[in-house]
């Protein structure tokens, strides 16, 4: 048996596959597994809480994870240690989640692009055909992460609270979430996982998508990413197309596709769940 795991710091979705490539159960889904952000216990925590992967725990050969905070040596190897210890008879892979996103858009899989992902968090990167390639080293969503999920609530939150949002959206925001100072600050700075709760404000955009306000919060989003990450590969870009993966991505294709024609650039795949494509990926690649 075969796990296949797609993880961002909110989620993970996990699919078990046999030799064959069928699919064994129903998508399993934990809360996101972040070793950059939450510790060993919390992690271990969230795996053994769950009763499908402990029913299915002894029976699995191989974990093929992907996930955010992955990118790194240390977190990467934590996680991967934890994964060996529980799947005791698995050998265990684990990946940062730009490769999730690569072999889930990729239209063949020497295909070279450029591969974004926009979802809690966003990274972008350059495929080859056989590696990864990253210009800008991700210093996390405090510093960087434009136009991801957590970016956009951050911006919906400090619109709110220096009233630069319309009256209109200001009160629908209101109504929509608490937002009382200290509940806002015992979140952030009290809680685990700040990004996926600033990311949790961003549906409020896509519910709101009518609003000159809102796409104007998602065009300026979108054109940061564009300048300060897609643009470092200025050559590549000349014979690659830009593949998006993630649900703020594909929630803001329109947008994304409008101002990338601003930039001349050439616009390719969308996958909101990376999970799909790498179910597809790992089955055509079954030893």
């Amino acid at each position: 048996m075969i796990l296949i795991v797609d993880s961002g710091s909110t989620k993970s979705d996990w699919v078990a596959v046999d030799s064959k490539g069928n699919q064994l159960l129903e998508k399993v889904r934990t809360k996101g597994l972040n070793p950059a952000i939450l510790s060993s216990k919390k992690l271990k925590k969230i795996i053994k809480k769950n009763k499908d992967l402990k029913a299915l725990r002894n029976n699995v050969s191989h974990v093929f994870f992907y996930g955010a905070g992955c990118g790194t040596e240390s977190p990467k190897t934590t996680l991967k240690t934890i994964l060996n210890e529980y799947f005791i008879n698995a050998e265990v892979e684990v990946n940062e989640d730009t490769m999730a996103a690569v072999y889930s858009t990729l239209n063949c899989k020497t295909e070279a692009a450029i591969v974004c992902i926009l979802g809690t968090g966003s990274n972008c990167s350059y495929f080859d055909g056989e590696k990864l390639h990253q210009r800008v080293a991700s210093l996390g969503y405090t510093i960087m992460d434009d136009a991801s999920g957590n970016f956009f609530g951050k911006q919906l939150i400090r619109d709110y609270y220096f009233k630069t949002m319309p009256k209109a959206i200001r009160v629908a925001f209101n109504n929509s979430y608490d937002m009382d100072a200290d509940i806002i600050k015992y979140n952030l700075y009290k809680q685990p996982n700040p990004n996926a709760y600033l990311a949790s404000f961003a549906k409020f955009m896509f519910l709101n998508k009518d609003s000159e306000y809102i796409k104007g919060l998602i065009k300026n989003g979108v054109r940061l990413f564009i300048k300060n990450m897609i643009m470092q590969y200025n050559e590549e870009l000349k014979t690659v197309p830009i593949h998006f993966a993630g649900s703020i991505a594909f929630f803001a294709k329109e947008e994304i596709i409008e101002i990338a024609k601003e930039f001349k650039l050439r616009i390719g795949n969308f996958q909101q769940r990376p999970i799909e494509g790498l179910v597809s990926y790992h089955i055509k690649n079954l030893k």
